[in-house]
Protein backbone atom coordinates (compact mmCIF):
# COMPACT_ATOMS: atom_id res chain seq x y z
CA UNK A 1 0.00 0.00 0.00
CA UNK A 2 1.16 3.71 -0.40
CA UNK A 3 3.23 5.32 1.78
CA UNK A 4 2.11 8.80 3.43
CA UNK A 5 3.36 11.28 5.24
CA UNK A 6 5.97 14.14 3.78
CA UNK A 7 5.10 17.41 2.26
CA UNK A 8 4.74 18.32 -1.26
CA UNK A 9 7.59 20.98 -0.76
CA UNK A 10 9.91 18.38 0.71
CA UNK A 11 9.23 15.96 -2.49
CA UNK A 12 9.56 18.20 -4.65
CA UNK A 13 13.16 19.50 -3.81
CA UNK A 14 14.17 15.85 -3.48
CA UNK A 15 12.44 15.50 -7.39
CA UNK A 16 13.62 18.32 -8.67
CA UNK A 17 17.67 17.59 -7.86
CA UNK A 18 17.64 14.91 -9.21
CA UNK A 19 15.81 16.05 -12.33
CA UNK A 20 19.06 18.26 -12.51
CA UNK A 21 21.07 15.23 -13.27
CA UNK A 22 19.74 14.64 -16.45
CA UNK A 23 21.89 15.78 -19.80
CA UNK A 24 20.84 16.26 -23.26
CA UNK A 25 20.57 13.20 -25.26
CA UNK A 26 20.37 10.47 -22.21
CA UNK A 27 17.72 7.94 -21.71
CA UNK A 28 15.83 8.10 -18.28
CA UNK A 29 13.57 5.73 -16.23
CA UNK A 30 10.51 7.58 -14.82
CA UNK A 31 9.29 6.01 -11.89
CA UNK A 32 5.76 6.11 -10.59
CA UNK A 33 4.36 7.35 -7.34
CA UNK A 34 4.00 11.37 -6.03
CA UNK A 35 7.60 12.09 -5.40
CA UNK A 36 8.75 10.69 -9.05
CA UNK A 37 6.00 12.53 -10.63
CA UNK A 38 7.40 15.86 -9.85
CA UNK A 39 10.34 14.70 -11.26
CA UNK A 40 8.70 13.83 -14.78
CA UNK A 41 7.14 17.39 -14.10
CA UNK A 42 9.99 19.21 -14.09
CA UNK A 43 12.07 16.98 -16.63
CA UNK A 44 8.82 18.30 -18.91
CA UNK A 45 9.63 22.04 -18.11
CA UNK A 46 13.20 21.40 -19.11
CA UNK A 47 12.65 19.94 -22.30
CA UNK A 48 9.86 22.77 -23.38
CA UNK A 49 12.77 25.52 -22.44
CA UNK A 50 15.17 23.68 -25.30
CA UNK A 51 17.45 22.40 -22.31
CA UNK A 52 17.29 18.72 -22.96
CA UNK A 53 17.35 18.27 -26.39
CA UNK A 54 17.18 14.70 -27.35
CA UNK A 55 16.26 13.02 -24.35
CA UNK A 56 13.82 10.12 -23.85
CA UNK A 57 11.90 8.48 -21.13
CA UNK A 58 11.09 5.07 -20.77
CA UNK A 59 7.76 5.07 -18.64
CA UNK A 60 7.87 2.40 -15.31
CA UNK A 61 3.66 2.10 -15.12
CA UNK A 62 0.51 3.66 -16.73
CA UNK A 63 0.40 6.40 -14.46
CA UNK A 64 4.17 7.54 -14.96
CA UNK A 65 3.52 7.25 -19.19
CA UNK A 66 0.85 9.52 -18.97
CA UNK A 67 2.27 11.90 -17.15
CA UNK A 68 5.38 12.02 -19.45
CA UNK A 69 3.09 12.75 -22.57
CA UNK A 70 0.72 15.48 -20.74
CA UNK A 71 4.10 17.05 -19.60
CA UNK A 72 5.65 16.63 -22.93
CA UNK A 73 8.66 14.28 -22.00
CA UNK A 74 9.33 12.25 -25.55
CA UNK A 75 8.73 8.15 -24.69
CA UNK A 76 10.60 5.11 -25.47
CA UNK A 77 8.90 1.71 -25.09
CA UNK A 78 10.96 -0.48 -22.72
CA UNK A 79 11.64 -2.84 -24.83
CA UNK A 80 13.44 -0.63 -27.34
CA UNK A 81 16.43 -0.23 -25.23
CA UNK A 82 19.13 -2.08 -23.81
CA UNK A 83 20.18 0.32 -21.01
CA UNK A 84 19.16 3.74 -19.85
CA UNK A 85 21.73 6.85 -18.67
CA UNK A 86 19.91 7.28 -15.30
CA UNK A 87 16.58 6.28 -13.48
CA UNK A 88 14.34 8.63 -11.08
CA UNK A 89 12.20 6.63 -9.02
CA UNK A 90 10.39 7.05 -5.64
CA UNK A 91 10.56 4.39 -2.30
CA UNK A 92 7.94 3.75 0.25
CA UNK A 93 10.98 3.38 2.90
CA UNK A 94 14.27 3.07 2.30
CA UNK A 95 17.54 2.22 5.22
CA UNK A 96 20.16 2.97 6.52
CA UNK A 97 22.54 1.12 3.92
CA UNK A 98 19.94 2.29 0.65
CA UNK A 99 18.18 -0.68 0.45
CA UNK A 100 14.76 -0.27 -0.28
CA UNK A 101 11.06 -1.11 -0.13
CA UNK A 102 8.57 -0.27 -3.27
CA UNK A 103 5.43 -1.53 -4.49
CA UNK A 104 3.15 0.93 -2.77
CA UNK A 105 1.45 1.83 -5.96
CA UNK A 106 1.97 -1.91 -7.60
CA UNK A 107 4.43 -1.08 -10.44
CA UNK A 108 7.59 -2.85 -8.93
CA UNK A 109 7.84 -5.42 -11.43
CA UNK A 110 8.60 -2.63 -14.12
CA UNK A 111 10.24 -0.48 -11.62
CA UNK A 112 13.20 -3.14 -11.20
CA UNK A 113 13.54 -3.55 -14.75
CA UNK A 114 14.05 0.25 -15.49
CA UNK A 115 15.84 0.95 -12.13
CA UNK A 116 18.41 -1.90 -12.54
CA UNK A 117 19.04 -1.33 -16.33
CA UNK A 118 20.18 2.19 -15.52
CA UNK A 119 23.43 2.89 -15.09
CA UNK A 120 22.61 5.42 -12.26
CA UNK A 121 19.32 4.94 -10.16
CA UNK A 122 18.53 7.98 -7.98
CA UNK A 123 15.74 7.93 -5.19
CA UNK A 124 13.80 10.42 -4.58
CA UNK A 125 11.95 10.46 -1.20
CA UNK A 126 10.49 12.79 1.54
CA UNK A 127 11.71 12.16 5.44
CA UNK A 128 9.18 9.97 6.16
CA UNK A 129 10.14 7.78 3.87
CA UNK A 130 13.94 7.02 5.98
CA UNK A 131 14.37 4.49 8.38
CA UNK A 132 17.32 2.80 10.28
CA UNK A 133 15.87 -0.54 9.43
CA UNK A 134 13.58 -1.72 6.90
CA UNK A 135 10.11 -2.65 8.44
CA UNK A 136 6.82 -1.69 6.03
CA UNK A 137 5.20 -4.58 4.32
CA UNK A 138 6.77 -6.12 1.16
CA UNK A 139 4.68 -6.16 -1.88
CA UNK A 140 4.60 -9.06 -3.77
CA UNK A 141 3.22 -9.09 -7.91
CA UNK A 142 2.11 -12.58 -8.00
CA UNK A 143 0.22 -14.98 -10.56
CA UNK A 144 -3.55 -14.82 -9.73
CA UNK A 145 -3.68 -18.69 -10.16
CA UNK A 146 -0.57 -19.13 -8.16
CA UNK A 147 -1.99 -16.67 -4.94
CA UNK A 148 -3.14 -19.35 -2.68
CA UNK A 149 0.57 -20.83 -3.04
CA UNK A 150 2.15 -18.32 -3.02
CA UNK A 151 0.73 -17.05 0.28
CA UNK A 152 1.17 -20.38 1.72
CA UNK A 153 5.39 -19.69 1.10
CA UNK A 154 5.09 -16.72 2.72
CA UNK A 155 3.73 -17.89 5.60
CA UNK A 156 7.14 -20.60 5.58
CA UNK A 157 9.34 -17.90 5.45
CA UNK A 158 7.67 -16.14 8.44
CA UNK A 159 4.99 -13.91 6.76
CA UNK A 160 1.99 -12.68 6.80
CA UNK A 161 0.18 -12.06 3.29
CA UNK A 162 -2.86 -10.04 2.94
CA UNK A 163 -4.41 -9.39 -0.47
CA UNK A 164 -4.03 -6.17 -1.43
CA UNK A 165 -8.21 -4.71 -2.43
CA UNK A 166 -9.04 -1.76 -4.29
CA UNK A 167 -9.78 1.27 -3.16
CA UNK A 168 -12.47 2.96 -5.60
CA UNK A 169 -13.51 -0.84 -7.03
CA UNK A 170 -14.86 -4.15 -5.75
CA UNK A 171 -12.12 -6.39 -5.80
CA UNK A 172 -8.18 -6.70 -5.45
CA UNK A 173 -5.81 -4.20 -7.36
CA UNK A 174 -4.62 -5.85 -10.45
CA UNK A 175 -1.52 -4.68 -12.07
CA UNK A 176 -0.59 -3.34 -14.96
CA UNK A 177 0.47 -6.86 -16.22
CA UNK A 178 -2.82 -8.30 -15.29
CA UNK A 179 -1.63 -9.82 -11.62
CA UNK A 180 -2.48 -9.43 -8.24
CA UNK A 181 -0.40 -8.13 -5.08
CA UNK A 182 0.42 -9.42 -1.40
CA UNK A 183 1.03 -7.16 0.90
CA UNK A 184 3.47 -9.56 3.57
CA UNK A 185 4.42 -8.45 6.96
CA UNK A 186 7.56 -9.77 8.06
CA UNK A 187 8.13 -7.29 10.87
CA UNK A 188 11.95 -5.66 11.31
CA UNK A 189 13.97 -7.09 8.01
CA UNK A 190 17.25 -7.76 9.54
CA UNK A 191 18.67 -9.18 6.62
CA UNK A 192 16.66 -8.05 3.45
CA UNK A 193 19.01 -9.42 1.29
CA UNK A 194 18.69 -13.08 2.26
CA UNK A 195 14.68 -12.40 1.93
CA UNK A 196 15.29 -10.99 -1.25
CA UNK A 197 16.60 -14.18 -2.60
CA UNK A 198 13.86 -16.32 -1.03
CA UNK A 199 11.00 -14.63 -2.50
CA UNK A 200 12.48 -14.69 -5.75
CA UNK A 201 12.51 -18.45 -5.42
CA UNK A 202 9.34 -19.08 -4.67
CA UNK A 203 7.58 -20.12 -7.86
CA UNK A 204 4.45 -17.55 -8.54
CA UNK A 205 6.58 -14.61 -7.99
CA UNK A 206 6.39 -12.53 -10.70
CA UNK A 207 8.36 -10.03 -8.55
CA UNK A 208 9.01 -8.80 -5.02
CA UNK A 209 9.38 -4.96 -3.83
CA UNK A 210 12.69 -5.36 -2.18
CA UNK A 211 15.20 -3.45 -3.92
CA UNK A 212 18.32 -4.21 -2.45
CA UNK A 213 22.16 -3.14 -3.52
CA UNK A 214 20.32 -1.07 -6.55
CA UNK A 215 20.29 2.66 -5.12
CA UNK A 216 23.27 4.84 -6.53
CA UNK A 217 22.41 7.90 -4.82
CA UNK A 218 18.91 8.87 -2.65
CA UNK A 219 17.97 12.46 -2.43
CA UNK A 220 15.77 13.44 0.53
CA UNK A 221 13.68 16.00 0.65
CA UNK A 222 14.22 18.35 3.82
CA UNK A 223 12.74 21.41 4.96
CA UNK A 224 15.23 23.53 3.42
CA UNK A 225 16.79 21.66 0.94
CA UNK A 226 17.62 18.33 -0.25
CA UNK A 227 19.68 15.67 1.56
CA UNK A 228 21.92 13.02 -0.70
CA UNK A 229 22.76 9.62 -0.03
CA UNK A 230 25.29 7.66 -2.13
CA UNK A 231 26.29 4.11 -1.40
Amino acid sequence: MKTTGGSDDQKRRAAERAADLVSAGETVGLGTGSTAAFAIRALGRAVEAGDLDGVRGVATSFASRQLARESGVPLLDLDEVEALDIAIDGADQVDSAGHLIKGGGAAHAREKVVDAAADRFVVVADPSKVAETLDRAVPLEVLPAARTLVSAGVEDLGGDPVLRTAERKDGPVVTDNGNLVLDCDFGELSDPESLAADLSATPGVVEHGLFVGLADEVHVGTADGVDVRTY
